[in-house]
């Protein structure tokens, strides 16, 4: 197994540092006086900007470091935090997106455009690298108004190899203020003993600064855990050795090897090692521990992995089959001990597999801020059960659903701030994104607080449309499903966000490809809520199989809450809608043999199964409940798509096919047929 593309791992470390630095900043937006939160950009920036250097994306390096020094302003108390800066350095991060995804490509002017913005928003010309420089050349004297520090530092032998680069620290302790540098060269072993890509060279830095202590930490906050540091304040006066600006990183030999002549009294007497113990090996083997905590693996190889554990079901369900079949008691017990260790193997499958709803509803706090701007509203965004977790291909086909939906609420559903205050509301409206688990169901809701769905307009448009004939009688729930047919759109025009029908059509098409159903709820002025009810895995899943005739299903257990016998008389009682008498509250059932019209005699002592689905409860009777069963689901065909009622199968011991039974789909059948009964009846 080769080895991943030290580009592809950087590239996918950045994206994480892009979601930070995005998080970061919309968080940033309605706190701009929150020194923690501009502290993190910068961290974030200044990783971003390492990191791009140390990989040869040269251009994102140099694109991000006039981010980073505009935030560093922000830090020093120079300019302030503003809506705009922060809008600037989010448009300039899709820019930095599009430079670690197409380091090569042609950008055209985007980035001078940005960087204008940039600039327009810091109120000034950001600083480069060579004033920065420059600014730490003189010598200069300690005033009442600086600080002056004592800075003894050392790496760990193997930060070289791992990308550090010491004189990066030292150049950004010169940009604090005028330092002196000395090299502690003693623990450098014999020429017969060194290995070259260890270092053995550490520190001594005098610096005077305007800084406090906590920008010297900032310098090396991200080698902190590995490394030795001692920080000392000194008092009196400190003079400051001067080094050519334009000599760059030799700078810091000029002031190693030979430094001005320094004032005896002016520097505290340099103690070369021993001030500075070494230790080398303790802290690399903590950070090989920490590194070892997380395995970054693609999910392809998760993808595979299943589908390997799929196959191990199937065949450990043959192999207890064959051993049901036989008198082999060895052969018996062997059976029972793979069938547990393949479900715990399962069940540790399907845990890796899970992801939290967070990762999906973190996408729309930019989508949120970038849509306010467009259309002039105040819009709020509210996320909760982000700890919700769901199967992560549920994850990577909600996203595009959910998009729609969110801009649907924004763009029909919340009002203008000037008609928000006129109907008594906050001129804030609020979307609400939230996700529960209920059953073996995941409810993704999304809820604004605006106009809500005006159903004359939503008639009307189906009436012109031929959706729906003239004064045609629909439920409620059913007009308000209308507005997920293809083309319908009440906007008034196409703009940017809505008006082309295609929108929520595409909400429904991949919902219920994931065998989910979507609920509706609407209140005229108060606001309208979109609920997707979608299964929590689309891999394996516990099953209940049974016999309908001579046909095997697969009803989902988690949708299972009991089984009952079905008596005689029960069964014998009217055709239109029937019931059974559980805890004192009738629950409706369905015949199968019926619905599958299987043409068969039904058993003498035949079974119900009582399901629930969402708020209704149903029983569906069966002939025989054979058992539980490991369910490895497999896709219809083509040919089978518009068979609503199955929503997919699985292969048994014995080599057959089950269909699994779709629970929301064969209820809403058999409430249409046993309604037409009923009229016929």
């Amino acid at each position: 197994m080769s080895a991943l593309d030290p580009v592809a791992v950087f590239r996918m470390e950045a994206a994480e540092c892009l979601e930070a630095i995005e998080a970061g900043l919309l968080d940033l937006m309605h706190q701009l006086d929150n020194k923690d939160l501009v502290d993190a950009v910068f961290r974030g920036l200044h990783t971003l900007k390492g990191s791009g250097a140390m990989f040869g994306f040269e251009a994102l390096a140099a694109f991000t470091h006039h981010c980073e020094t505009a935030f560093d302003r922000v830090r020093k108390g120079e300019v302030a935090a503003t809506s705009e800066l922060v809008a600037a350095v989010l448009a300039a991060q899709d820019h930095m997106r599009a430079l670690v995804e197409q380091p090569d490509a042609d950008h055209g002017d985007t980035g001078h455009k940005l960087l204008a913005q940039l600039q327009a928003a810091v109120g000034g010309k950001t600083a480069t690298p060579a004033t920065a420089a420059a600014a730490v050349t003189a010598p200069v004297q300690n005033t009442s108004g600086k600080n002056s520090w004592r800075i003894r530092f050392s790496l760990p032998a193997s930060s070289m190899a791992n990308g550090t680069n010491p004189l990066g620290l030292l150049d950004e302790l010169r940009d604090l203020g005028e330092c002196t540098v000395r090299a502690n060269t003693s623990a450098i072993p014999p020429l017969d003993a060194l290995t070259p890509t260890e270092l053995y060279v550490s520190w001594d830095v005098t610096l005077t600064s305007e800084q406090d202590r906590s920008a010297i930490d900032d310098v090396f906050i991200f080698v902190l855990d590995d490394m030795e540091l001692s920080v000392d304040e000194i008092d009196g006066t400190v003079a400051i050795a001067a080094a050519p600006a334009e000599a760059g990183p030799a700078r810091l030999a000029a002031a190693s090897v030979s430094p001005a002549p320094v004032p005896a009294a002016a520097v505290p007497e340099f103690r070369p090692v021993e001030a500075v113990p070494v230790k080398r090996e303790a802290p690399v083997a903590a950070s090989q521990a920490k590194a070892a905590e997380n395995v970054r693996v693609p999910a392809e190889r998760l993808d595979e992995l299943m589908d390997r554990v799929g196959e191990l079901v199937i065949a450990q369900s043959r192999l207890s089959q064959l051993a049901g079949a036989s008198t082999d008691i060895a052969l018996r017990s062997v059976s029972e001990e793979i069938e547990r260790l393949s479900g715990e193997l399962r069940d540790t499958m399907m845990v890796l597999r899970m992801v939290p709803v967070a990762t999906l509803f973190s996408r729309f706090r930019r989508l949120v801020h970038d849509l306010a701007r467009e259309t002039g509203k105040v819009i709020e965004l509210v996320t909760e059960g982000e700890t919700t977790e769901v199967d992560k291909t549920v994850i990577e086909r909600l996203a595009d659903p959910l998009v729609h939906l969110v801009r649907n609420s924004i763009d029909h559903g919340l009002e203008t701030p000037d008609d928000r205050l006129a109907a008594g509301k906050t001129e804030a409206g609020t979307v609400t994104l939230s996700a529960r688990q209920a059953g073996g169901e995941v409810i993704i809701s999304i809820k604004d607080d605006g106009r809500g769905i005006n159903r004359e307009r939503v008639r009307a448009k189906a009436e012109s449309s031929g959706l729906i004939l003239p004064g045609q009688p629909l439920s409620d729930q059913e007009l308000l499903q209308l507005i997920f047919a293809p083309g319908f759109s009440t906007a008034a025009a196409i703009t940017n966000l809505s008006g082309r029908g295609v929108g929520m059509d595409v909400v429904k098409k991949t919902v219920e490809a994931l065998r989910g159903a979507i609920d509706i709820v609407s209140v005229p002025g108060q606001g309208s809520e979109v609920s997707l009810r979608i299964p929590l895995t689309l891999a394996i899943i516990d099953g209940l199989l049974v016999r309908v005739g001579s046909g095997r299903y697969v009803i989902p257990l988690s949708a299972v809450e009991e089984c009952l016998e079905l008596s005689l008389e029960e069964d014998l009682r009217s055709r239109g809608r029937s019931f059974i008498s559980l805890r004192d509250s009738l629950v409706p059932f369905l015949r199968l043999r019926d619905l599958f019209r299987t043409g068969t005699k039904p058993d003498v002592h035949q079974k119900v199964v009582v399901i629930s689905t969402g708020t209704e409860r149903v029983g569906l009777v069966v002939d025989q409940i054979i058992g539980d069963h490991q369910t490895v689901i497999k896709s219809m065909s083509k040919l089978h798509n518009d068979v609503a009622t199955f929503s997919g199968a699985t292969i048994l011991g014995d080599g057959s096919v089950a269909l699994i039974l779709d629970v929301g789909h064969l209820v809403a059948a058999g409430q249409q047929q046993e309604a037409q009964l009923r009229v016929a009846g």
